[in-house]
């Protein structure tokens, strides 16, 4: 393998954060980071003030990767309510994967308790921006109140993720049943 195609100190810290904070959570030590990454902690903070800049910087570097795996492409001319599915659709898909342990960015919120920590942060944008895109698809859809069903999706998106990641429930034949119920109350087209 040449220098060029090994990945530098930062990619490789990014990672582990991925990595072992989904794995283990947000409270594993900056020594197994820096161990698992093969940086020194020295390294570490010369390239991150701290281990929560570290954690906001590896979820904003995967937010992109989540909404694409989620949300229907831009020029999807499907009907609202079927971009609405197709979220649900595809989180029950991710939650059938051997290692789903839950949302990350729902996770990281429960875990930190901190709204004011940089990870919480990143996260609460992230889960921001999921509610704003049910809105939207709630307005183009004529739904009689678009927040409020925008809010009981996203309750709906992160309790069955919670359950799923705990493995205390599938999401199979429960979540898409009560997103239909939740969007025919709606009047959703």
């Amino acid at each position: 393998m040449t220098t060029e195609a090994m990945p530098n100190s930062r990619e490789r810290l990014l990672e582990a954060a991925a990595t072992l904070t989904y794995r283990d959570g947000v409270n594993i030590g900056v020594d197994a980071l820096c161990k698992a990454a093969g940086v020194s902690k020295r390294s570490m903070y010369q390239l991150f003030e701290s281990k929560g800049e570290l954690l906001a910087a590896s979820l904003e570097e995967r937010a992109s990767g989540y909404v694409t795996a989620l949300l229907p492409a831009a020029d999807d001319n499907r009907p609202p309510r079927e971009r609405i599915l197709h979220v649900f659709e595809r989180a029950e898909a991710q939650a059938g994967e051997p290692d789903f342990q839950g949302c990350r960015y729902l996770v990281v919120q429960i875990e930190l308790k901190d709204p004011g920590h940089p990870a919480s942060r990143v996260a609460h944008r992230v889960k921001e921006d999921l509610t704003a895109f049910f809105r939207t698809e709630a307005e183009r859809g004529g739904a009689g109140d678009p927040d409020l069903l925008a809010r009981q999706l996203i309750l709906v998106f992160d309790g069955a993720s919670a359950r799923a990641g705990i493995k205390a429930d599938t999401r199979a034949g429960l979540i898409l049943p009560t997103v239909v119920a939740l969007l025919d109350a709606a009047n959703m087209r």
